[in-house]
């Protein structure tokens, strides 16, 4: 691995600072990064497009698209560059990442130069929001199992079903659906990847209301929903292959875990007592802190191995799961012990009147999710003990039977 960036990334690197001390604010040590609750209301999502629109004019979103569709024309590495600097600074974020790291590389890849001409560019700017539904109640981590189907009627098709835990559709313009249109083949082989307009009649989204207070999952009913075989990705009965595009993007869009970190945790040990003393001097609190510690930097020399491959113009392997679910394990220990050490007060959510403005608080009611989105423990350690321990993958009875004839959960 090579740590150093390259003359030409430190010169990207510069502008990038450059760019970012203009225009936004500096994080203070100890702050506590952008709130998951920040997601509530209008006035958010007003400023996270001003932001994206902003950083598009600049030529810093969509860093390694082609420069027809707004984007740089740049390499992974000059993005990863731009995120770790970003990271540093106070920026709206959370409305974005899906469609721009997962919806809009899959239009990219499968539809047609029409409509990447239409849609891709808005996208980029902040104009048009997009977002992904593929889970369903009976469909979680087995997204081939979904039910929700669509039937051929002419040149349209009609789509009846539900989708679940669809984050954003709420506030979406847009959104990539897979549905399933032939129940008489195996799972995998029978499904079919559509672009929707999210305001199509016969759609109905319904909020989740979240432990944590927040609301920004959703239920999305569909109703006879109609839509155009033009708006198909891919070919009929190939989704399983374009959902492949989306999920392995998934990966990188929604690997790191949001935080607290070890860091803030060390600085939060330092200020608080424990029987009468720093909790930093507890042996308990010490030894947590160290094995956090340690896999911190486990994950930042697996990221940049990532970096490296970037920067090389390689392929990166399976280390985006090995980051997942480490850092998401992580950050739910992280929150359950900073619980424990701020004891009664640990029940006041109150930002105003806790340390850290809550985050501990807030961070144990959705460190949970974090474990879930983007794919669960379990698949991912599948994914780390088959592609990086080269075990044999589990065993599938349901592989070459069709999808109808399977019993129901």
């Amino acid at each position: 691995m090579d740590f150093s960036d390259t003359p030409e990334e430190a010169a990207f690197r510069a502008d990038v600072q450059k760019f970012l001390n203009a225009n936004a604010t500096l994080r203070k040590p100890g702050d506590p990064a952008q709130r998951v609750r920040y997601l509530e209301g209008p006035e958010p999502l007003r400023a996270a497009k001003a932001w994206q629109a902003k950083k598009a004019d600049a030529g810093y979103a969509g860093i390694t698209w082609d420069a027809r569709w707004g984007g740089r024309g740049g390499t992974p590495i000059q993005q990863v560059i731009y995120n770790q600097e970003e990271r540093r600074y106070n920026v709206p974020r959370g409305f974005f990442e899906i469609g721009l790291g997962m919806c809009i590389p899959t239009m990219m890849t499968y539809a047609t130069q029409e409509q990447c001409e239409r849609y891709v560019r808005p996208a980029l700017r902040g104009e048009e929001i997009w977002c992904q539904l593929f889970s369903e109640p009976s469909a979680g981590s087995d997204v081939a199992g979904l039910r929700t189907r669509a039937e051929r009627d002419g040149d349209d098709w009609v789509i009846n079903g539900q989708k679940i835990w669809t984050s954003g559709a709420h506030y979406c313009d847009y959104g990539i659906v897979l549905t399933r249109t032939d129940p008489n083949v195996p799972k995998h082989a029978g499904l079919t990847m559509f672009f929707i307009d999210m305001k199509s009649p016969g759609i109905e989204v319904r909020r989740i209301k979240q432990i944590s207070g927040s609301s920004n999952f959703n239920e999305v009913f569909f109703t006879d929903v109609r839509v155009p075989d033009a708006q198909r990705l891919g070919a009929v009965g190939a989704g399983w292959r374009v959902s492949i595009t989306t999920l392995m993007n998934e990966r990188l869009a929604v690997g790191e875990a949001p935080g607290p970190d070890s860091e803030d945790f060390l600085r939060f040990a330092r200020k608080i007592d424990v029987d009468g003393e720093p909790a930093i001097r507890n042996p308990a609190v010490r030894e947590k802190l160290a094995s956090w510690l340690i896999q911190t930097e486990g994950l930042k020399y697996t990221r940049f191995r990532t970096m490296t491959a970037l920067s090389r113009g390689q392929a990166p392997g399976p280390e985006a799961s090995i980051a997942k679910v480490v850092g998401a394990n992580k950050l739910q220990d992280i929150a359950s012990v900073g619980m424990d050490l701020l004891g009664m007060s640990g029940a006041v959510m109150d930002p105003d009147l806790v340390p850290l403005q809550g985050w501990f608080q807030e961070a144990l009611l959705y460190a949970p999710g974090s474990r879930i989105a983007g794919g669960t423990d379990e698949i991912l350690r599948n994914i780390i003990a088959e592609r990086v321990l080269g075990l044999p993958a589990d065993v599938r009875v349901d592989k070459h039977q069709p999808f109808n004839e399977l019993t129901r959960s």
